[in-house]
């Protein structure tokens, strides 16, 4: 077996190498003067397992083509498995034609992919309309979640805590992650006006004054969601208010955004390195890829 990166996932890519205790090969990625991608593997490949650890994010366009085109190649210089670890999977959101004349973005992506890749990995993907990876993916899709290692740090790090879902396709991870933690949970109801004016209100009433509300998503992109749920936490005279969140995507100064409304703390997976990354998955990518050895 051999791992390699596109580049957006680098440490994750070395990290889990060095526990499998199988060689990690950068590629070369550069352009020609005229803008052509330039791309080299420096190994050499035949009869091997070819796994490529790279989110697609940031730079989600430019991410999946490199991914494309090392998955092409490794298959060209006789690699006998290729498989795509995504800790971030781009493109799930526009899961329908949302409005007359859109791409549909997911089934176009996971189009290039099957033609290229025999397997992928990924983590906590956007399924709303989709009901698994096999609703788009024609080759072998594998699905973790980072649950377990959220409820974790969650119990190792925050005393007296109530999670909160804000909106009701988190509820998947509010709910899961309460359990594993021990403590209550609930999920607001969102009313969004637009990508940006969205509204919220609490679908079950619990303890929240004096507690540490955490506020959980799969995704934080520009960080309104949570922003709402914050605004209800703060109503609710809660003790301190984190948000933690799988993938970071921190669109439109949402960062920044999500501080001066109030959060105490934003953490997220690395699953897109950030500065806020404080939970580490690669034990879940290490588990899955010793099945591949």
């Amino acid at each position: 077996m051999i791992i390699t990166s596109c580049g957006n996932s680098i440490t994750i890519a070395k990290r889990v190498a060095q526990k499998l205790n199988v060689a990690f090969s950068p590629l070369t990625i550069s352009q020609f003067p005229d803008g052509d991608i330039y791309l080299k593997f420096n190994t050499p490949l035949k009869g091997k397992k070819v796994v490529i650890i790279n989110s697609l994010q940031p730079h989600s366009d430019m991410s999946l083509f490199d991914v494309i085109w090392a998955a092409e190649t490794a298959k060209d210089l006789g690699a006998k498995k290729v498989i795509l670890v995504a800790p971030y999977l781009a493109y799930m959101r526009q899961d329908k034609r949302f409005h007359s004349g859109e791409a549909i973005s997911s089934r176009i992506m996971a189009k290039h992919l099957n033609s290229c890749i025999d397997k992928i990995i990924t983590i906590d993907p956007h399924l709303h309309r989709y009901k698994s990876l096999k609703d788009i993916f024609t080759v072998q899709s594998v699905c973790l979640t980072g649950n377990k290692i959220i409820g974790q740090y969650i119990k190792n790090n925050i005393k007296n805590p109530v999670i909160i879902g804000p909106d009701m396709e988190s509820y998947q991870w509010a709910e899961v992650i309460a359990n594993e933690v021990g403590c209550e949970n609930t999920v607001l109801e969102k009313t969004r006006f637009s990508s940006r004016h969205v509204t919220s209100k609490l679908t079950k009433e619990v303890a929240i004054t004096g507690k540490n509300v955490v506020i959980v998503d799969d995704i934080i992109s520009t960080g309104q969601t949570m922003i709402e749920a914050a605004k209800k936490a703060k109503a609710a005279k809660a003790k301190s208010i984190i948000g933690i969140g799988v993938h970071g995507l921190f669109a439109e100064n949402g960062l920044s955004k999500m501080k001066k409304a109030g959060f105490n703390q934003i953490i997220t997976t690395n699953c897109i390195e950030h500065a806020t990354n404080k939970i580490d998955i690669t034990p879940l990518l290490v588990e899955e890829l010793k099945k591949e050895k």
